[in-house]
């Protein structure tokens, strides 16, 4: 008999009226999350309080991290930006000869930042693949991954020896083995699960967004694809972030999803949502 793994709490709204949240991330306390459309990066707390800590003119509103020493580092459309002591955005790294349209963005516990890109203008340009570059400390960045399909996101294990990225294009989870030197190889499917943001639990399970399909679900999954759980969602789930003061509330990034070639709705209509769904699991804890 097929077991029931279905998460029977309803997800509860913390926050509405955003474009498009994505890039979550339980920092200091908060909830830290890009409001694509809107150019902001903006905090949450678990009673609804939010702050923009960000903005334009700079293109933010991509994906981040911290680097060890708490600077913000946010990808751009052809680098990455670092966010001075005075707010401004400067250059960390420029990454225009390895390619356009840079997406998600991970630091490893050794001060390592993976970037990736999708490789093409989405919603404007036919579908070319991606790759991830890695940016050592000294700063030198060079290409460690490359014919990825439509990289999404990308989480480091804790002892910094596996990099899982979302393959969104191949419906994959696909794993590296991180050497020593930070590069990447012993390519393989990790899952063979859809997916769009990720993240990972103190079990080594990993919870995958979905923004397609008829009725949009966000997983979770052990490695070589057993769903452990999952749970329906109303609109599509951008991305999914564990976190809260036990590490066991499930924030998702929901938004209605009306296709490539209305997304220009997508971004007036502000029907961008936090849900959160308590889990059993905790979060796995930074690198």
């Amino acid at each position: 008999m097929k077991r029931n793994t279905d998460v029977t709490a309803e997800p509860q709204t913390l926050l509405s009226g955003l474009v498009v949240g994505e890039s979550p991330r339980w920092h200091e306390g908060r909830l830290w999350f890009a409001n694509w459309g809107a150019q902001e990066i903006s905090t949450v707390d678990l009673e609804g309080n939010s702050d923009v800590v960000a903005s334009g003119p700079v293109p933010i509103g991509y994906c981040f991290d911290w680097l060890p020493d708490g600077s913000l580092l946010v990808t751009g459309h052809d680098r990455i930006l670092r966010r001075e002591a005075d707010g401004s955005f400067v250059t960390h790294a420029d990454l225009r000869e390895f390619g356009i349209a840079w997406n998600e963005i991970v630091v490893d516990g050794r001060g390592r930042v993976y970037a990736n890109n999708v490789g093409f203008r989405f919603g404007q340009e036919e579908f070319r693949p991606g790759g991830i570059v890695l940016v050592t400390p000294d700063g030198t960045a060079r290409r460690v991954a490359d014919n990825l399909a439509f990289a999404n996101g990308m989480l480091v294990t804790p002892d910094n020896a596996t990099l899982i990225v979302a393959e969104s294009f191949a419906h994959s989870l696909t794993a590296f083995d991180i050497a020593p030197d930070g590069s990447l190889s012993n390519r393989r499917v990790w899952a063979p699960v859809g997916g769009d943001g990720i993240c990972l639990d103190a079990e080594g399970a990993v919870w995958c967004s979905d923004v397609g399909g008829d009725q949009p679900v966000v997983m979770r999954v052990r490695e070589g694809g057993e769903m452990l759980q999952r749970i329906a969602v109303e609109v599509a789930c951008f991305a999914c972030m564990l976190g809260g003061d036990a590490g066991k509330t499930l924030f998702l990034m929901a938004a209605e999803w009306r296709g490539i070639d209305r997304m220009g709705e997508l971004f007036q209509a502000r029907t961008g949502r936090i849900l959160t769904v308590p889990v059993e699991v905790p979060h796995a804890g930074r690198p």
